[in-house]
């Protein structure tokens, strides 16, 4: 009796240490924040090609471009493995073959997600970007409307906060749901939560998810993806602008 309870209880310790070690793994997203910014940098320097008319070398980047994408999902797959392997961990009889199931776990990762390179938000802004720098009128965009109307709603689900009507890109403490991927002012969504008493739906229309405050948080890529909102903002900003003044000329020619 005493070797069965010593046993559960070098078990639990066990399982209690791979936690903690899962959790630190897990933690550690600068490798995905390393990579956003290294696929910001591409479309930049791939909008200056444009410009200069190297479209070969456009397409080669574009290439690259899918490649660190495709490293980018795989990173985060191997990441939520560890999480997930982390938490449900426990020390059998016999011996763990540890790789089997973190290999396993990864497997049903991917094979429930629906993510496809060639139709990734990111490649998607990717190509717009280009055809925006080689863009030069207000038809056009016309013709193209449909992509530009999209692209500032890809990476982010909601554009303001359901709670306090701010847009997203002018919160000054920002967090996101793990579970719905929707976005608050820390501040509010907190007090919501509390006001709730632990049954505290996403106030967002429709959405039947339940926050919980230790998983809204302001997730490393959040800071990241808003700021690139604001970015694109600028673009479209800029873009009215030069449709403008192309309207006005065609009056003065009139």
């Amino acid at each position: 009796m005493a070797s069965t309870s010593a046993s559960a209880s070098r078990g639990n310790v066990s399982a209690g240490r791979i936690k903690s070690a899962a959790s630190t793994l897990y933690s550690d997203h600068q490798p995905l924040i390393d990579i956003r910014k290294a696929l910001i940098m591409m479309k930049e320097i791939a909008v200056d090609l444009e410009k200069d008319n190297q479209s070969q070398m456009v397409k080669e980047l574009e290439a690259s471009f899918i490649e660190l994408l495709e490293s980018s999902e795989d990173c985060t797959h191997f990441s939520s493995a560890i999480q997930s392997f982390g938490n449900g961990y426990q020390p059998g009889e016999g011996p763990t073959d540890f790789k089997k199931l973190f290999d396993d776990e990864i497997a049903k990762l991917k094979a429930s997600s629906s993510s496809v390179p060639q139709n990734h938000p990111l490649l998607r802004q990717f190509r717009e970007a280009i055809w925006c720098s080689s863009c030069r009128t207000a038809n056009a965009r016309e013709e193209h409307e449909d992509i530009v109307m999209t692209s500032t709603q890809c990476n982010l689900l909601n554009v303001a906060c359901p709670l306090s009507g701010k847009p997203v890109t002018e919160l000054e403490d920002p967090v996101r749901s793990m579970d719905c991927k929707h976005i608050y002012e820390k501040v509010v969504i907190m007090q919501y939560i509390r006001s709730k008493n632990a049954r505290a739906q996403c106030p967002m229309s429709g959405c039947p998810k339940i926050l919980q405050a230790e998983r809204v948080v302001c997730d490393p890529l959040l800071l990241i993806e808003i700021d690139e909102m604001r970015s694109m903002s600028k673009q479209t900003t800029r873009f009215d602008v030069i449709e403008d003044f192309t309207e006005l000329d065609e009056e003065e020619s009139d």
